[in-house]
């Protein structure tokens, strides 16, 4: 006799953590990393961009990726982010497999990216461009609440006091603040930093250090893509180390800036 579907639905229930058609769940018995990569890989057009990559960040972690140019780390952030979906591999963010969501699905679970070349809505105000993060966030807040949160997250960024100027008056490194209280407003978890300090002075980059420090001070977990080597060495608590898509380092920064192979193919000379 064939059981009726209600019961095998009952005794065969679905995985709570599946959230996708064909995914697994995790039996996992160690501490969950907040962001795990389990052998991903992506390709162009017959060319690899990221080979077989696996890493993980752990919650309150600031994690510095780093390579030569063309070395894969924008796709890497793309992958994760879900502007693309690996051809092999998984990721798994807060113990759920995550590779195939949307963007927009992986802001409501709590990850949050800034990209290197900053695009505010110039017509609008600093308020306004915060707003807009805070009403497709996880939050979703409106109103008197929003103008609230709003001016709570541009004094956290450095930009009180200036809610009511056009983005396009800003200079590099306020629409680089702007961009980041805009990520902050989804109220992320996991923040991925695609060369923050690109552009700035040394005063701007030093700023901008102590800014990520404070982030992750506040419970913030923030992944950082960057070229400035003393800035990521100096922030960072571990470094990844990329070269022609594949993972060659990760350490304590004092040991990657010492390992032979990434001074060989990146450094050039021990940090």
């Amino acid at each position: 006799m064939i059981p009726k579907l209600s019961a095998l639905a009952r005794d065969n229930p679905v995985p709570k953590k599946c959230i996708f058609a064909g995914c697994r769940a995790r039996k996992t018995k160690h501490p969950v990393s907040l962001l795990e990569l389990e052998s991903v890989s992506k390709s162009f057009g017959g060319v690899t961009a990221v080979n077989n990559v696996s890493l993980t960040v752990e919650p309150g972690e600031i994690l510095g990726i780093m390579g030569p140019n063309g070395s894969g780390k924008t796709t890497l952030f793309n992958l994760v982010s879900g502007a693309l979906v690996p051809e092999a591999g998984e990721i798994f963010f807060q113990d759920e497999r995550v590779d195939g969501l949307p963007p927009y699905r992986l802001c409501h679970r709590g990850l949050a990216r800034t990209f290197q070349l900053v695009r505010p809505f110039l017509g609008l105000t600093v308020e306004e461009n915060v707003l807009v993060g805070l009403g497709y966030g996880r939050e979703k807040l409106t109103g008197a609440p929003a103008r609230v949160k709003t001016a709570e997250l541009l004094n956290s960024v450095g930009l009180g006091g200036r809610s009511d100027r056009l983005a396009s008056t800003l200079t590099v490194m306020d629409r680089k603040r702007l961009e980041l209280a805009r990520a902050l407003a989804t109220s992320p978890k996991l923040l991925l930093l695609d060369e923050f300090m690109a552009g700035l002075t040394p005063s701007e980059t030093a700023a901008a250090i102590r800014l990520i420090r404070d982030m992750q001070r506040g419970g913030l977990t923030v992944v950082l893509v960057e070229h400035i080597v003393w800035a990521l060495l100096d922030v960072s608590h571990r470094i990844v180390v990329l070269s022609a898509g594949e993972k060659i380092a990760d350490g304590a920064p004092t040991n990657v800036a010492k390992d032979p192979h990434v001074i060989e193919v990146y450094l050039g000379e021990t940090i």
